[in-house]
């Protein structure tokens, strides 16, 4: 049987609650890969025509937290950003997503940015999830058809994001 959608949702609320820290999204990352691995769940969930390239599967009325869907079909290369005042878990289905994390050299005051070099990278397989907690630059390179579930500690698309540029 599926890892369902309300299943996943209701666990990474039980993690949450039990620790809202950083040992909390841990086990957050243990559950988003039990889902990337879970064949039925990306054949229902990470469909092309929901997720392309992202759809809010999910949002905690209680806690804020969103399980996302993203699905990219075609190359992207992300710049260096962060996830302002949230935290993420990325956590890869399909394909391989290069991630480089970024050292802050020069902290911006508003008007002028936040100056980053690049720190190290590694390569996100399938069934990997990786934590990003508040203020983590970071930055994702695909080269090829790419599926991923991501978990928001809030919904991006209400968050302001910090003025990254590379130095």
């Amino acid at each position: 049987m599926a890892y369902t959608l309300e299943q996943l949702s209701s666990d990474i609320r039980g993690a949450l609650k039990a620790d809202p820290g950083p040992a909390g999204k841990q086990a957050v990352c243990a559950l988003v890969s039990k889902v990337l691995l879970d064949k039925e769940f990306v054949t229902q969930h990470l469909t092309v025509e929901q997720c392309r390239p992202r759809k809010v599967l999910y949002e905690d009325p209680e806690l804020g937290f969103c399980v996302c869907g993203h699905v990219y079909v075609t190359p992207a290369h992300g710049e260096p950003h962060d996830h302002g005042s949230s935290w993420a878990i990325y956590g890869l289905a399909v394909g391989d997503t290069e991630m480089i994390d970024w050292r802050i050299v020069k902290k911006g005051d508003g008007a002028s940015p936040t100056l980053v070099e690049p720190e190290r990278s590694y390569v996100l397989r399938p069934g990997d999830a990786h934590f990003y907690d508040v203020g983590v630059v970071h930055s994702p390179n695909r080269d090829t058809l790419t599926k991923l579930v991501r978990i928001e500690g809030a919904n991006l698309d209400h968050v302001k994001r910090s003025n990254i540029k590379r130095a």
